[in-house]
């Protein structure tokens, strides 16, 4: 055990101060300060001598390891640390004027990026006092509750006695606001909006404030047995223009340095911000106690708050919320509670005959349940919280412990960074539901403290001041070591003819110096050289990863290729035997580079040779054979003129033989060609189709075809013919095998003269 807390002491330790071996990403950097404010892994060397003759000051900054390295002595490397000081520091206590949190308040001096970690430790002091307001709904269908409540406050007072030694105790009701839909707006009804004309009825309201919080039970009781129940029209009800009121009215209510609970007693939901539209009231909630007469004035003419306010006014006020509710609305204000941090949800019976058990189970869950917050924090500001909760249980990255029991002490580790310089700011750390806060203080370690002697330096030439191992200038003199008089020019124009084009001064490659460019060093230990630092010879075109591919120099950020190599990176040799072909280069359709053909457009293959898209000779001159050999296709009436290039030859190329099928006819010619000649060869037309076996076939399939069909059908036919025929048979032979007898008749005689 007593490892453990020793190794987590050290890791705390090591966080608090956060020993950075990080790099130094600096951007523009030309102070001291500058070099701090760019990360927290930055140092400055302030050593008079250790930057060389042009050399930017911005070499003075880096980190701690690489400016040892470079010769800077350990006791002029400027790094500023976080800091840590307690202000007030109370050690924890219970009994009266109980101390629960420890430290109470600090001061933080944090560098930009830096992190710090502190231990905040909480113990719950037995007997603290407890605040309790009790807020009812007074719709019609809470009557039988109210009637259980008139008679609890000895009760609830005596139960809270038990956990502490001071309890108070208040009342407030609500019902809605006093507009349709919510509620009927005829006169006689809003003086009297219960149905039964017998039950006392008080007339209808938002928020009334009955009784501040008191330790007096009886007065508890009897303010309470002077109320009477209300009514409204819809279900849901003003509970969240009743919360916040109760929250922000901390002076009317009497809300003291206490535990502060409020229990909403109601059995249905609620209304909540933009309802108000339904009775066209359109503006927001202000946030603000607005009790008359301990009535809320505004009820009518303000929007109901959202869940978000009411949630924020509570945490601000550390004001606990029990919502009391019936077994129906339970699952409703489950999903409120988690909305609010540090509330609780309990089911009342009927008659809420069991409303001081709930309240007494609800306190010892939530007062055991110790959540860190902060409020709002400033710009720029970040906290973090890891919980040690209690012996043996693994720390948790969250700022939260439960079952935290009287007299134990939990602790929290809380970070805080700063991500950039900023004015000096507080904001206020502590746990939930209690009025002890932790105050922070932050302020940020920008500036460097390097003791400097406040006149002329003889490093400066007597012409400025040593600022941690800068030279700052008097007015009129400029350079590493103040040695420039500007004189008739002013600095403006100095730098601008150390600007080519209006660009960079010095090509960011050197500094300005007297209007004349003095250059740094290269990453190689070389200088940057030219009249604006704009060549060096270590940044070249590579090729092969070597520079100038090894076969050159490098001047000027430009490869000088030694005898027999050309290019960027001089990556070509001054040869074109790879690219000739029977002594021509390129098939003439190109051009030699670096020994490889680069082929015109439509060429390709190593020597230019292949063209896809070029049309073969026999292609091209087809119609000129067809024309000058039969007299017909496309130059007919001008063979002449367009095929004065071809004529018939006894040469035959067999490279060009050819097949083309003539424009007015089925026939192929066949023909051989050279370049300028052609050779007619022969004429071969195919026969022509059997017209009469093509015809004769196909009328014997179709006949085939209807035949099969009518085949079909008729076998369709016979066999539903043929069960037809069967069921006959067989209704005939039913009939004569049944047995039946004749029917009886019978004679009655007709008496004589009798008329039919």
């Amino acid at each position: 055990m007593l490892q453990a807390v020793c190794l987590r002491g050290l890791l705390l330790l090591l966080v608090g101060r956060q020993v950075y071996t990080e790099q130094c990403l600096k951007a523009s950097v030309n102070t001291c300060g500058d070099c701090i404010k760019s990360g927290p892994g930055c140092a400055w060397c302030k050593d008079l001598n250790f930057t060389k003759t042009g050399e930017q000051e911005a070499a003075r900054c880096d980190t701690p390891a690489v400016l040892k390295e470079k010769g800077c002595p350990p006791t002029d490397i400027i790094n500023p640390k976080n800091d840590f000081i307690k202000i007030s520091n109370k050690p924890l206590k219970a009994g009266e004027n109980p101390v629960q949190i420890q430290p109470q308040e600090i001061q933080l001096d944090l560098r930009p990026g830096m992190p710090y970690t502190f231990q905040l430790h909480f113990k719950r002091a037995q007997g603290y006092p407890v605040d309790l307001y009790y807020l009812m709904d007074l719709s019609y269908s809470m009557k039988d509750d109210l009637e259980n409540v008139k008679n609890l406050g000895n009760d609830l007072l005596k139960e809270l006695n038990k956990i502490t030694g001071s309890a108070r105790i208040g009342f407030g009701s609500f019902v809605d606001k006093t507009l349709l839909p919510y509620t009927d707006t005829n006169e006689a009804k809003l003086k009297r909006p219960c149905s039964d004309k017998n039950e006392p009825c008080q007339p209808a309201f938002g928020f009334q404030h009955v009784l501040p919080l008191t330790k007096d039970g009886d007065k508890f009781k009897s303010m309470v047995a002077e109320q009477h129940i209300s009514g409204n029209l819809d279900p849901p009800e003003g509970s969240l223009d009743a919360i916040m009121q109760a929250a922000v009215c901390v002076n009317e209510i009497g809300w003291g340095n206490s535990t502060r609970l409020l229990v909403l007693a109601t059995d249905d939901g609620f209304h909540m911000a933009g309802d108000g539209k339904l009775a066209a009231i359109l503006e927001p909630n202000r946030e603000t106690c607005q009790l008359v007469d301990r009535k809320y004035s505004k009820s009518t003419l303000w929007d109901y708050p959202s869940v978000g306010q009411v949630a924020r006014k509570l945490e601000e006020q550390n004001i606990q919320p029990i919502f009391a509710v019936t077994k129906k609305m339970e699952t409703v204000y489950t999903e409120l509670s988690k909305l609010i941090p540090k509330s609780a949800v309990g089911v009342l019976s009927e008659d809420s005959g069991n409303v001081v058990n709930l309240i007494v189970d609800a306190y010892n869950s939530l007062s055991s349940e110790v959540i860190m917050a902060h409020e709002a924090l400033p710009e720029f500001i970040s906290v973090k919280y890891t919980s040690d909760c209690k012996d043996g249980e693994k720390p948790s990255d969250r700022g939260k412990c439960d079952n935290v029991n009287i007299g134990t002490e939990v602790v929290f580790d809380v970070t805080v960074t700063v991500d950039r310089c900023i004015n000096s700011q507080s904001f206020l750390i502590g746990p939930l539901g209690f009025n002890e806060k932790l105050k922070v203080n932050v302020r940020t370690r920008c500036d460097c403290e390097c003791d400097d002697i406040n006149q002329p330096h003889p490093h400066c030439k007597e012409k400025g001041k040593v600022v941690c191992g800068s030279c700052r200038c008097d007015p009129g003199f400029l350079g590493q070591h103040c040695e420039c008089q500007v004189g008739q020019k002013d600095v403006a124009s100095l730098k601008a003819q150390c600007q080519k084009d209006n660009g960079t001064e010095c090509e960011g490659k050197g500094d300005c110096v007297c209007g004349r460019c003095q250059c740094h060093l290269t990453e190689g230990g070389n200088n940057f050289y030219g009249e604006f630092c704009e060549c060096d010879d270590e940044h070249c075109e590579k090729y092969a990863n070597k520079q100038c591919a090894g076969h050159g120099k490098c001047k000027c950020g430009r490869c000088e290729c030694n005898e027999g190599y050309e290019g960027a990176a001089c990556q070509c040799a001054k040869s074109d035997e790879d690219c000739k072909i029977d002594g021509i280069v390129c098939h003439e359709r190109g051009k030699c580079v670096c020994n490889q053909c680069e082929c015109q457009r439509g060429y390709k293959g190593p020597s230019c040779k292949v063209c896809p898209t070029c049309q073969r000779p026999c292609q091209e001159s087809g119609s000129c054979v067809e024309c000058l050999a039969f007299g017909t296709g496309p130059f007919e009436k001008s063979c002449v003129e367009n095929c004065k290039h071809l004529q018939h030859g006894e040469e035959i190329m067999s490279e060009f033989s050819k097949m083309f099928q003539l424009q007015k006819a089925s026939c192929l010619t066949q023909q051989k060609l050279k370049l300028s000649t052609f050779t007619f060869l022969g004429l071969e037309c195919p026969e022509g189709p059997n017209i009469a076996a093509i015809v004769g076939g196909s009328i014997a399939a179709v006949a085939l075809i209807g035949l099969l069909i009518l085949l079909i059908i008729k076998g369709v036919l016979y066999a539903s013919d043929l069960r037809e025929w069967k069921r006959f048979e067989k209704d005939r032979k039913h009939e004569k095998t049944s047995v039946s007898s004749p029917p009886n008749f019978t004679f009655t005689k007709v008496p004589s003269g009798s008329h039919l």
